[in-house]
């Protein structure tokens, strides 16, 4: 039996009922219960002790939005730097797309967070969410979910470069997690990963001999960026699961 004591909100984020944060803030407001007494900061518990977790906070936890945004060549995902626009600077009324008019949520939104990069120079499907427990599925060390992504190159890839972006590359002294890279036509590969290390795909190209010229993530998991025009955005839906 495992008797070790662990702080309150990390044993919370470990059973992915909220994120570390989120727990604290509960725990403070008196929204959880251990072994039916109310919590309190920085108490810690063991794997055998029972959390729950009040009304009120499984509504606050039900009612996160999770955005879906189509992200133009130019933008940052997070916060913005050498005089470039943050994505976050897309989620306007303007930019809502609902083609089945869903209604749009109160603006600003606060607290959405990118759950995992786009670089820069890169387009396509971005999460933005303010669910710490979706993030960490998405983008946690021991995440599981699956990124593709369609690649224009520039060069010669031959078949030996190819087996290496599919597997045993390393970047950072790391070996990569195996991949699946393969060919749309002379000049354009889909990629599917479970990693995200930064431009990634970009640097294993680099070792192989060839550039990328043009990069866009179609899908995140389940999620894909389907008919999203390029700058547009809307909300998951509570049906469309990651």
């Amino acid at each position: 039996m495992n008797t070790e004591l662990v702080r309150l909100s990390k044993h919370m984020a470990q059973l992915n009922l909220c994120s570390r944060r989120e727990a604290d803030e509960y725990i403070e407001k008196g929204w959880v219960l251990v072994n039916g007494k109310p919590a309190v900061l920085g108490q810690k518990v063991c794997a055998t002790d029972k959390i729950e977790l009040l009304s009120k906070a499984q509504q606050n936890i039900h009612n996160k939005i999770t955005v879906i945004l189509h992200k133009p060549v130019g933008y940052v995902s997070s916060q913005p730097e050498k005089n470039y626009l943050s994505a976050l600077s897309l989620i306007t009324a303007d930019n809502f797309y609902s083609p089945n008019n869903e209604p749009m949520p109160k603006l600003p939104i606060k607290g959405l967070a990118p759950a995992g990069r786009l670089d820069i120079d890169s387009t396509g499907l971005l999460l933005l969410t303010q669910n710490g427990v979706l993030a960490k599925k998405i983008i946690g060390e021991e995440s599981l979910i699956k990124k593709e992504y369609l690649v224009r190159i520039q060069g010669k890839l031959d078949e030996q470069g190819l087996k290496l972006l599919n597997f045993g590359l390393s970047l950072d002294g790391k070996k990569l997690k195996p991949a699946i890279v393969t060919r749309q036509n002379e000049q354009q590969l889909k990629f599917i990963l479970q990693e995200g290390k930064k431009r990634q795909i970009r640097r294993m190209c680099a070792l192989v001999g060839v550039k990328v010229i043009g990069l866009k993530r179609v899908r995140i998991g389940k999620i894909k960026l389907a008919d999203l025009p390029l700058g547009k955005w809307r909300v998951l839906k509570d049906n469309e699961q990651i």
